[in-house]
């Protein structure tokens, strides 16, 4: 059952890893970074609210006392990851752009120890120190920042909206069906991107052209059908359906394999070719990141395993105390041996 979770998980790092490329490709049909965005944030809110009406209508319900929670979820865990992501994109080459949002889990340790209050064992500050290593090494710090540094600032912050992603869903509970979070915050960001993506100046015609990147060309549609249908609905709905099986540790532990599908994507359709430093740094930020996640997870069990030794009461505990006493003192039954 776990190996299956496991699988849909990957799943949805492969499809997530198609964001950058097919972004690229609509793109060069002539939309802008923020125009292409909107596209991906408004075409998959249909679908997904319409699949949801049609097959889980309850899922679209939304608490009022979750309103500014769905809001905020919208705001900064859809809207701010993948606008920076596509901004980005502009500016780094998609492998690097990934490697550096990836550095996410870095940032849930830090909340998780000094705003939670969780105390965390020494190794998920040593997966913090790797993934700060590796980091050095992508960018090359050695050149004096050999990629573009807005681009790598920009990447931060996009980094510090997937660790809000993570925290936020890891907290949504029970009230909030994941599945109608989702579709309602893509239509959310979608509404907050409209003054910046100002849809009413895309040239609509380019979804009828192809464009050629790398040597390969695809056609706009296509690139833009696959980018809502494949890297973002059903990355979402696997992605979800993994961490409810999983665990929200271990499932952005595993999503960070979209760094390296995606720039295997970006390798085969864009001719992105990563240089050995910036596969070696890729290598290190993913260790650490992996490191620092398992810690965290395994704080995280502990801690709860505690609170609920402390939920019960000193009466609660006395009174099991005395049947397990009476149960190991009474005489076994005819039906026993």
């Amino acid at each position: 059952m776990k190996g299956a979770a496991l699988g849909v998980a990957v799943l949805s790092a492969w499809c997530f890893g198609f964001s950058g490329p097919m972004a690229k490709f609509v793109g060069a049909g002539g939309l802008t970074p923020l125009q292409a965005v909107w596209v991906r944030m408004a075409g998959a809110a249909i679908l997904l609210l319409v699949v949801l009406a049609v097959f889980r209508p309850k899922a679209l319900r939304v608490p009022r006392d979750k309103i500014g929670f769905y809001a905020a979820y919208a705001l900064v865990a859809v809207a701010g990851v993948q606008a920076l992501f596509f901004i980005i994109l502009t500016r780094l080459p998609v492998g690097v752009a990934l490697l550096l949002e990836y550095t996410a889990p870095v940032l849930v340790v830090l909340w998780v120890r000094f705003v939670r209050g969780v105390r965390l064992p020494r190794s998920a500050y040593a997966g913090s120190v790797i993934v700060l290593l590796g980091l050095c090494v992508v960018v090359e710090v050695w050149h004096g920042m050999a990629l573009d540094g807005l681009g790598v600032a920009l990447a931060m912050v996009a980094a510090a909206c997937c660790a809000g992603y993570f925290l936020m869903s890891d907290g949504s509970g029970g009230e909030v069906d994941a599945l109608g979070l989702i579709g309602w915050s893509l239509a959310g960001s979608a509404v907050v991107l409209l003054p910046l993506a100002r849809p009413w100046e895309i040239a609509w015609t380019a979804f009828g052209t192809s464009a050629t990147i790398g040597g390969h060309t695809l056609p706009v549609l296509a690139a833009a059908l696959w980018l809502i249908a494949v890297a973002t609905v059903t990355a979402y709905i696997t992605g979800v359906t993994a961490v409810r099986r999983l665990s929200a540790a271990v499932g952005a532990t595993v999503a960070s394999l979209e760094v390296v599908t995606g720039a295997v994507i970006a390798w085969f359709l864009l001719g992105e070719h990563l240089g050995a430093a910036q596969i070696a740094g890729g290598a290190i930020v993913l260790a650490g990141a992996l490191l620092a996640q398992t810690a965290t997870a395994g704080a995280s069990r502990t801690t709860e395993d505690r609170a609920a030794q402390r939920a019960v009461s000193p009466a609660e505990s006395t009174a099991l105390s005395r049947s397990l006493a009476s149960a190991a003192t009474a005489p076994a039954s005819d039906g026993e041996a």
